[in-house]
């Protein structure tokens, strides 16, 4: 893909030499406008010279050597120069990589603090620091300038009565999203701002997310990336975005004002995004890929950080410091225990914090962040700084809490104040309502919060941001289609993607019109909505699921910006999407299902009513015996309205209704004995998994039939 560079009016008095280089100031890193003329400073210890090189509208070359130096910062200030201004860096060294230095000064590089960046990649114009094809110890003689440059920026904006919505963790419920595949289709979006931070402003997405009743929207990438040569070879392109080049600049592939000429229009369309998001009451929580670049390995490219100053920015083997650790599968990590590195993520997350005001970040491959020398260390520098932090610290942090490398799988052993992406719910879940037996108590943690994973270090249920899907992985509807992965569209053989899914296509692989599967398909699309959005910890939705969005059996389509990605507006499940906004009203309504605190099991009133009681389909509460028996396919869980232990912003303690929810996994129906415990008269039914319009009230003691593989919640009715 040959990308271009959006025409952008130069703020320099072409006809005259721009003034000299002042010193300026090493602080704040990249390039800072002050009214009068812009500040420029990059670190780089390793260097011995920098170039800054500022480029008109017919991309001529003006360059200015940067001689203040103070702590390895490279820095001087231009008088007259401002917005607008396209620039980037040659930086001079020993292009040496037997010893880990790969400075050339023929390749423009991109300052890693750019605020907004003129376009993407332009692989014929270069993007190597060595002849692509050849040894990477042989230098690149031949300039390579297809490397996006940086534009300085006004960072003014109107925040004037934005409020962000700060909703508390227990009370969330995440969306995932992307924010080209969420708009892309709408047809009530206009097309201009289809695919684009813009269109998620309009009042139609909007008003969907708040008819949803979702809390916030966690964003697939959206920092600048890099759509990958091998990729770009076979006519596909990175859409996730898992391949940052740049931790501040909001991706221009989303802006609408970029398709018009205006690449740094990018940052207030962003903004204008957020803004919108918080009247609407939504939080906008980021994806974050802290822990690679786009830069992969010896054999990658050279278009920022490998060229300013290698040693620092990544990871490099001790004794062979040509090569790079790889604790990604993505060719590099980012060496976050160099002081440098560390402080650019961090300046990054006040950045978008302070200047973009997201509300929270979710860390892509965490524990790549928290590695020491080759283990996983809990207390590393990367979490003690932000823990103290206090910008940081204060939003939501969520993690994917594993990577590639040894002892990476680290669900359950994230700081205090971090949520993380609960790996182990998502399969439990899954094999659970997959008909396997032998997880009665596997589940009765999941939907307890996972008190197993999170009780003991003193994190709340809500550090489980549970799921089923997401988007790495099949699509709930494709879940209950598929067992085998079908991923021949992305050019690798289907070797690509989870060979290990948990799934069950209810007795055939793919579409079918036999009615019968088809009905038990829905409800078991259902099953796991209700189960998720019923049960403490975060519940968190893959966009799309609510509408039976499906990527014909493709687990793995990072590289499908296209119909397979995309939202299908034109053809939507009315049903689920009615039973999904159902669901999470009902979850919304009763703090019983949102609690802030884990399950105490004591007594709350007199001797056998408990916070929760957990319960076999006839009416007896669950033995050990019932715990471990493999033949355990269905649960019934009571809760205690007044067993919440909790009081609310003004200090009154919070109740609700007793709920009861009966789930089963049982291919069977089962006659179900309905408690009668503690002056309950009747339970009236919520939800019904097997039948949407399904009315009841039963005497407490009575029966109710539970379908098979159905969910059913209940309301305690009392005089």
């Amino acid at each position: 893909m040959t990308a271009t560079e959006p025409t952008v009016p130069s703020p320099l008095d072409t006809t005259a030499p721009p003034a000299r280089v002042r010193p300026g100031s090493p602080y704040p890193l990249g390039a800072t406008w002050d009214g009068k003329g812009t500040n420029f400073a990059l670190y780089s210890e390793n260097a011995s010279a920098v170039e800054l090189c500022f480029f008109d509208d017919q991309g001529q070359e003006t360059r200015f050597e940067i001689n203040e130096q103070t702590a390895f910062v490279w820095h001087g200030y231009l008088p007259g120069v401002g917005p607008g201004q396209r620039y980037g860096y040659r930086v001079h060294g020993e292009y040496a990589p037997e010893r880990g230095l790969r400075f050339n000064p023929n390749v423009v590089l991109l300052d890693p603090y750019a605020k907004a960046l003129g376009g993407v990649e332009n692989l014929e114009a270069g993007i190597f620091g060595y002849v692509p094809g050849g040894e990477d110890t042989v230098m690149q003689t031949q300039e390579q300038r297809g490397i996006p440059l940086g534009i300085v920026i006004d960072p003014v904006f109107n925040w004037v009565g934005d409020r962000r919505p700060k909703v508390p963790f227990h009370q969330s419920v995440i969306y995932e999203t992307h924010v080209k595949g969420l708009t892309m289709t709408h047809p009530d979006v206009p097309e201009a701002l289809r695919g684009t931070y813009a269109g998620v402003a309009t009042e139609p997405i909007l008003r969907y997310l708040q008819d949803l009743g979702v809390t916030a929207v966690e964003f697939l990438p959206v920092h600048q990336h890099v759509d990958d040569p091998f990729l770009v070879a076979k006519g596909l392109t990175n859409y996730w975005g898992y391949s940052t080049l740049n931790f501040f600049a909001p991706d221009v592939r989303y802006s609408a004002a970029a398709r018009r000429g205006d690449p740094a229009g990018a940052v207030p369309e962003f903004k204008n995004m957020v803004r919108a998001l918080h009247d609407a009451g939504i939080e906008v929580i980021l994806d974050v890929v802290y822990n690679h670049t786009a830069e992969g390995n010896h054999l990658g490219p050279t278009m920022s950080f490998k060229g300013i100053d290698n040693p620092t920015y990544y990871r490099l083997v001790a004794d062979k410091p040509r090569f790079y650790f790889d604790y990604t599968g993505t060719g590099n990590s980012l060496n976050v225990r160099h002081p440098q590195t560390l402080r650019l993520i961090m300046d990054s997350l006040r950045y978008w914090i302070t200047e973009m005001h997201v509300d929270g970040f979710r860390f892509d491959l965490a524990s790549t962040l928290a590695r020491g020398l080759h283990e996983v260390d809990q207390l590393s520098g990367f979490f003690t700084i932000i823990h103290q932090d206090p910008v940081i610290s204060q939003v939501k942090l969520i993690a994917e809490p594993w990577d590639v490398g040894e002892g990476g799988y680290q669900v359950g052993n994230f700081p205090v104040n971090w949520a993380e992406w609960n790996g182990i719910y998502r399969d439990d879940m899954r094999a659970f309502w997959k008909g396997e037996g032998g997880l009665a108590s596997e589940i009765g943690y999941r939907l307890t919060g996972s008190s197993d994973l999170y009780q003991r270090d003193g994190r709340k249920p809500s550090a489980s941001i549970n799921f089923v899907t997401a988007h790495d992985g099949f699509t709930l509807c494709d879940s209950v289609m598929y067992e085998q992965k079908h991923n021949e569209a992305n050019g690798e053989g289907n070797k690509d993607g989870h060979n290990h899914n948990l799934t069950w296509n209810c007795g055939v692989e793919g579409e079918t019109d036999d009615p019968e599967i088809k009905v038990l398909r829905a409800r078991q699309q259902r099953n796991f909505l209700a189960t998720l959005l019923l049960g403490q910890g975060t519940p968190m939705i893959l966009g799309g699921d609510e509408i039976g969005r499906t990527q014909k059996g493709n687990n793995n389509a990072y590289c499908q910006d296209n119909p397979v990605s995309w939202y299908d507006w034109a053809k939507i499940d009315a049903d689920l999407l009615a039973f999904t906004r159902r669901v999470i009203r009902l979850r919304k309504a009763h703090p019983a299902l949102h609690r802030r605190k884990f399950f105490s099991g004591r007594t709350i009133r007199g001797e056998d009513v408990r916070d929760i009681v957990w319960l076999r389909f006839d009416g007896q509460q669950m033995s050990d015996a019932d715990w471990n028996n493999p033949q355990t396919q269905s649960l019934g869980m009571f809760l205690d309205g007044d067993g919440l232990d909790d009081v609310d912003a003004e200090g009154r303690p919070v109740r609700d209704d007793d709920l009861l929810l009966l789930l089963s996994s049982s291919y069977i129906d089962l006659p179900f004995r309905l408690p009668d415990l503690d002056g309950c008269e009747a339970w009236e039914l919520l939800l019904d998994t097997a039948d949407d319009g399904a009315h009841e009230l039963r005497a407490a003691g009575g029966e109710t039939t539970l379908r098979a593989r159905s969910v059913k919640l209940y309301r305690c009715v009392r005089d």
